[in-house]
């Protein structure tokens, strides 16, 4: 063994000591540190010809690293939509690092075993039934496009052919209707070989985000057999929601494969107050949950469920025997695009099983009153304008005089130090949105984020006058 690595082995307790009271440090400030902070990257160094060990890494990622570290994990964080990690999935995290498991195969069946367990435990959480499998994958990016490529496969099998076998081209033209998709859809299009141009934008209802069942029937009624609808559980931007009910039934009609992209929105079936958006939820084909959103687990971490894991086995099996076998029950090998993914379903079991149904809606109910009180605080601010509803955790806000993107980005920038909003567009308009979806988040966060924010307009409205 190499003398530095036999170095760390032997002190390996005090290292991984040293490494909690880093993490312990950082998390205890992670509230108060500056949400992006200033920073400036180390001069780039070659590769070390000989390594300083770990207790020398851990000082240069301590002087160099850590200083530039977005308080991302931290309650003022409300770009994209991002969770932290509760106390509960940060051990889980770390003892999946610690005991490395690969769980795709039951040749080596814990790890498949437990995960399996934990999807059954949030297919629970969700309300869905189990006629739905589900496996994790790393994002609602793959999580859309497992379930895309599940859809692709079904349509072969409509058109008496299977693109997994002789490619996507067998398959002939084919189109996927959704009102307002997420970027990570015509990712999904793209890797699948299907293009983004087979996304049909269908309109949507007035000033929503909703799909307008009116046109989608017509688009439907114009197809030239089987197609793909791909349906919002909770839009990025305004969190808006497709009648998933309403879609069932038009799909019962025409025959199409509805896939629903739930990313964060499925997070509202744990309310009462919010269960009925995701009405109808389990009559889909398939569902992308993302986990380190409203979960508050680690990245990486999602989920995708279908009804049809035979087609999802068929797109993605494994010929190689060692890899384990696909039966009537598929190893989880079978089931996604890696031969290799580490447990990440330790992390959702540890925070589910620490805090059960009950700390998971209050977590959300806690989150939406947070974007509601928001939502008011930019009502009542003359230099602000709210764009939309607060529906469920997301305020989605501009300038209230000739908004544009660079005043913007000014505005985000002039409040980034003590709160972290991402930019977007909607219905044309330049404009910020806060999610909230961090455990940590309370009303003091709340209050801290609607000052700063009103004290940012004012400059940035003051600087164009």
């Amino acid at each position: 063994m190499h003398p530095r690595l036999a170095d760390d082995l032997a002190d390996l307790p005090a290292l991984l000591e040293a490494a909690r009271e880093r993490a312990v440090t950082f998390l205890d400030g992670v509230a108060e540190r500056p949400v992006i902070p200033a920073w400036q990257p180390p001069p780039e160094v070659p590769l070390p010809e000989s390594g300083a060990g770990l207790r020398a890494a851990l000082a240069e990622f301590g002087e160099h690293w850590e200083p530039g570290l977005s308080g991302s994990a931290g309650p003022r964080y409300l770009g994209f939509v991002t969770g932290g990690a509760t106390p509960a999935a940060l051990a889980g995290d770390w003892l999946t690092a610690t005991a490395d498991q690969n769980s795709n195969t039951s040749l080596d069946a814990t790890g498949q075993v437990l995960e399996r367990r934990t999807v059954a435990w949030l297919r629970e959480l969700f309300g869905l039934s189990d006629a739905h499998a589900g496996t994790f994958v790393s994002g609602a990016t793959m999580s859309n496009t497992v379930g895309l490529a599940v859809a692709r496969e079904w349509l072969g099998e409509r058109r008496g052919v299977s693109p997994a076998r002789s490619g996507v081209a067998a398959l002939g033209p084919v189109r996927v209707l959704s009102g307002a998709a997420h970027a990570s859809v015509t990712k999904g299009l793209s890797v699948l070989g299907l293009g983004h141009d087979a996304l049909v934008a269908v309109g949507t209802l007035p000033g929503r985000e909703s799909v307008d069942l009116v046109a989608l029937e017509r688009e439907l009624a114009a197809q030239d057999g089987p197609c793909v609808v791909v349906a919002n559980a909770g839009t990025v931007n305004t969190v808006d929601f497709d009648d998933l009910t309403a879609l069932a039934a038009l799909r019962d009609r025409y025959g199409f494969w509805l896939h629903v992209d739930a990313a964060f929105g499925a997070f509202a079936a744990l309310s009462p107050a919010s269960a009925h958006l995701v009405a109808g939820l389990d009559l889909a084909d398939s569902i992308c949950v993302d986990l380190h959103k409203w979960l508050n687990v680690p990245y990486d971490s999602a989920v995708q469920f279908t009804r049809r894991p035979d087609l999802q086995a068929e797109v993605f099996r494994s010929a190689a025997a060692y890899l384990g076998p696909l039966g009537a029950n598929p190893d989880l090998v079978h089931l996604t695009p890696e031969n290799s993914h580490r447990l990440r379903a330790l992390a959702a079991w540890f925070t589910l099983r620490a805090y059960g149904r009950e700390g998971y809606r209050e977590i959300v109910e806690r989150c939406v009153a947070g974007a509601r009180a928001l939502g008011r605080a930019v009502e009542a601010a003359p230099e602000l304008r709210l764009l939309a509803p607060v529906r469920l955790n997301v305020v989605c806000f501009t300038l209230a005089d000739e908004p544009t993107e660079q005043s913007l980005r000014a505005l985000a920038d002039a409040v980034s130090t003590e709160a972290f909003m991402t930019p977007t567009v909607y219905d044309g308009t330049p404009a910020l949105r806060a999610a909230f979806s961090n455990w940590r988040t309370g009303e003091a966060d709340v209050a801290r984020i609607a000052a700063a924010l009103e004290a940012a307009a004012r400059k940035v409205t003051a600087e164009q006058a």
